[in-house]
């Protein structure tokens, strides 16, 4: 199927692109525009939109066993969720939590159609990101969750599992918020789990616990991997996030994580190895690339081909330029094609 070096999607008024996907057929694509979900064909026609979110809709990824959207969706009352719940007056009735949003894309065939009441999306509520969203000093430098992605059990190759990122706070002043953390989880039996989401009265309802929790030494970055996305032909999960503060690491603003590797145990905690590629940090050993791409949505295509958001505001509104990359797994370069 023929591809179109760019797509241009644009005049929303929600927020700026969060994450984009697209569907096993390559025929529609997703975009998270921070409260609303916005299908489109690869001609940028708008084919339909969720709206209604009192909260943030990060980076969205396409389930290929079951056909539908899943994004980081986030309730909170730091700066960034005051901003939201500002801009529609709802900051009174909105209680703090973290979910993954489940979109039933199939049925999306209009604009604004309502996230509540249309029938089209679910929830499932994900308790190890309150539990340390909501620590003390928030464990981790955890704020909240935004990278998602479905890839294989790492150092392994079958079964997929959906991997959830968290947010973290830009702190030069501490220690313990030098890692990322991702969340895996086997959804195998989350219909269990599902509910729709009333935002007024928001539902606790999800797993117990991950299936597995990892940590990933890049340095401390400006609200974490904004956009995760696991790419087969390269056994690469990309991490693209806004570049860290602390002089003592490089603040890449993109990272690869070895997913042919299998984790392993250093200082107490479950850690994932990044690739060695791109540069290399010689006082730190940290791999990665200062990309500036990749924040606002990156979608892995195969054959070594991915499309990549370039965001953009003007006076129509929020919107993204979407354009065709081909990577080059050994050295972790971009070219636009």
């Amino acid at each position: 199927m023929y591809l179109p070096h760019s797509i241009s999607v644009g005049g929303f008024k929600d927020g700026h692109v969060q994450g984009i996907a697209i569907d096993a057929q390559r025929e529609y694509l997703y975009l998270s525009f921070t409260t609303r979900l916005v299908k489109v064909d690869l001609q940028g026609n708008v084919v339909g939109s969720v709206k209604g979110l009192a909260g943030h809709l990060g980076c969205i990824a396409y389930n290929y066993g079951d056909g539908r959207v899943y994004g980081s969706l986030e309730f909170k009352h730091d700066s960034i969720g005051k901003g939201i719940l500002n801009n529609i007056g709802r900051e009174d009735d909105i209680t703090d939590g973290f979910y993954t949003a489940i979109f039933d894309v199939e049925k999306i065939d209009r604009d604004d159609m309502d996230a509540e009441s249309d029938g089209v999306m679910t929830a499932v509520y994900l308790s190890e990101v309150y539990k340390d969203y909501s620590a003390e000093g928030h464990r981790y430098g955890c704020s909240g969750i935004d990278g998602m992605t479905f890839a294989p059990e790492f150092g392994e190759d079958g079964k997929q599992f959906l991997y959830v990122a968290y947010g973290i706070y830009s702190d030069p002043s501490r220690s313990d918020n030098d890692d990322q953390v991702i969340l895996k989880y086997d959804i195998s039996d989350w219909k269990s789990f599902e509910r729709p989401l009333l935002q007024r009265s928001m539902h606790r309802i999800g797993p117990d616990a991950p299936d597995g929790k990892y940590f990933v030494r890049t340095g401390n970055t400006t609200y974490g991997v904004q956009n995760l996305e696991y790419d087969p032909q390269s056994r690469l999960m990309l991490a693209a996030v806004y570049s860290g503060q602390k002089p003592q690491f490089p603040n890449y603003s993109m990272f690869y994580i070895d997913c042919a590797k299998a984790p392993f145990i250093k200082d107490g905690l479950t850690r994932l190895s990044l690739a060695r590629i791109g540069l290399k940090d010689p006082s730190t050993g940290i791999c990665g690339s200062y990309f500036p791409y990749g924040t606002t949505g990156i979608a892995s295509l195969g054959d070594g081909y991915f499309y990549i958001s370039h965001d953009f505001r003007n006076d129509q509104g929020w919107g993204s330029d979407i354009f065709l990359y081909r990577f080059n797994s050994e050295t972790g370069e971009f070219e636009r094609v």
